[in-house]
């Protein structure tokens, strides 16, 4: 099951690769991709997305959570960015295998950082973080075991790089809802 797990991952980040250098024409088509090139332009994708939907929310409507239906106890759309920009520190000071340069007081972020544009810097500044992380990964080191940020278990970076890259769209789904709900057009989802 680990081997049909991260050959799906290398097949994911190969699969990028095509797309790397159609984005990149400076990128030689005869060049080898490398692993921190492949996963660093997934995230690029990822983070556009994402934070132009937290930056698309009023600031008056930051905090806003469903009431009607089922919704009891969902996080509101600022938790939502919060606590995606602590997973994103999280991940990546364990790919790194350094603390996160920030006290997170868990995975749902600072209780302090609470009005949008201090929100909105702690994702970018997130992302940033990230990037580092993915930068830094290369042949030699991304199937090395580091300990996931969530458990007693350890994962490979290249699965840590998989998480950091899938979880985000996992709360964008929600981030979409909540502005729908607010008769916001996301923006990846204007016409251009």
């Amino acid at each position: 099951m680990k081997k049909e797990f991260a050959m799906a991952l290398l097949l994911l980040a190969l699969g990028t690769a095509g797309n790397l250098v159609a984005v990149n024409p400076q990128a030689k088509m005869d060049q080898k991709p490398t692993f921190s090139a492949v996963l660093d332009h997934s995230l690029d994708s990822v983070e556009s997305e994402f934070v132009s939907a937290a930056e698309a929310m009023p600031d008056d409507k930051f905090n806003f959570a469903p009431t009607q239906g089922d919704f009891k106890g969902v996080r509101t759309f600022a938790q939502q960015v919060k606590h995606v920009a602590a997973v994103n520190y999280m991940l990546a000071g364990a790919i790194l295998g350094e603390k996160p340069p920030v006290d997170l007081g868990g995975e749902n972020g600072p209780d302090s950082i609470t009005s949008k544009a201090d929100v909105v810097k702690f994702l970018k500044d997130s992302f940033a973080y990230l990037h580092k992380a993915m930068i830094s990964l290369n042949e030699s080191n991304v199937l090395g075991q580091v300990q996931t940020p969530f458990g007693s278990n350890k994962i490979t970076r290249l699965g840590l790089s998989a998480i950091a890259i899938s979880h985000p769209m996992d709360h964008y789904g929600q981030m979409v809802e909540y502005l729908r709900m607010n008769n916001i057009i996301p923006p990846a989802s204007r016409a251009q």
